[in-house]
């Protein structure tokens, strides 16, 4: 049986208890006016798994020996992977155009970029084209990494295929260079494609982001919009910790870290705003 939202009623009660459950866990919060969104986003997987409640849902969660089988399937539930190429772009602009040259001049070593919470991997194959297009990949050690929570969209990202809507802001050119259409969409060049690793991680278990977090360089876009202000600084202090100095934080240009942390200074580099931890 599929359930619709509004079907089985989710109590103020136990919509206190799964949201708890799923902030602490993916660090996704839902404000106490989104319970109806809540119940719409998990009401399939109530039917799914034959649940008559929410309840229950909660109990599988949080005691089930199915547990850890149903958590991925709920994050990809609750993930929204809204993303395109050349979103933002002043950003990578930035990181090409000044950030790059200015690491490499210092002599600090391969230049490693981590895109977190990459989604669908757009990001980072933005970020890849830019580097290769000003021919960074011949001239210095780059390494760019991509990581996500949802199994989904890893599994899109790897596929390197693409429909219309991602290339809404790529300069047509570039698609010609960089993508092939085959059925379904587009597919990215195989050699750019390789330039980029696509991992797992979940930005609220440091063993899964303590490796990725020592990049100079990190991407994390878009996504702190969906945590609470505890949880986005308990990212970003984790983030800290970890990066080395000077390390460049970029959120999405609508995401304000100022109440969230100290640690991290606002800057403006070229024609982007970025947080620099030094």
């Amino acid at each position: 049986m599929r359930y619709t939202a509004g079907a089985v009623e989710l109590p103020v009660g136990v919509f206190v208890l799964l949201r708890d459950l799923i902030r602490d866990r993916i660090g996704v919060s839902f404000d106490d006016d989104k319970r109806d969104l809540l119940a719409s986003k998990l009401a399939d997987r109530l039917g799914d798994l034959g649940l008559k409640s929410f309840l229950d849902y909660f109990y599988l969660l949080r005691y089930g020996t199915g547990a850890e089988a149903e958590w991925p399937r709920l994050t990809d539930a609750l993930s929204v992977q809204e993303t395109y190429f050349w979103r933002e772009f002043d950003q990578v602009r930035a990181l090409v155009e000044v950030l790059v040259p200015q690491h490499v001049a210092a002599g600090r070593g391969p230049v490693r970029v981590w895109s977190a919470a990459c989604a669908t991997g757009e990001e980072p194959l933005s970020i890849a084209m830019a580097l290769a297009e000003a021919g960074w990949f011949r001239r210095a050690e780059i390494e760019v990494v991509a990581s996500d929570v949802s199994p989904a969209a890893l599994e899109k990202a790897r596929s390197g295929v693409y429909r219309e809507r991602s290339f809404r802001a790529l300069p047509p050119a570039l698609r010609e260079k960089y993508f092939e259409p085959v059925s379904g969409g587009w597919r990215v060049d195989p050699d750019l494609h390789a330039r980029v690793r696509f991992v797992a991680a979940n930005l609220l278990e440091p063993a899964d982001t303590a490796p990725l977090a020592c990049s100079p360089f990190v991407f994390c876009r878009n996504v702190f919009i969906y945590f609470s202000t505890a949880t986005v600084a308990r990212v970003v202090q984790h983030f800290a910790e970890r990066m080395p100095r000077p390390g460049y934080l970029f959120p999405g240009v609508s995401e304000s870290l100022l109440r969230a942390t100290t640690a991290f200074q606002l800057e403006e580099v070229g024609s982007a705003f970025v947080y620099v931890n030094r």
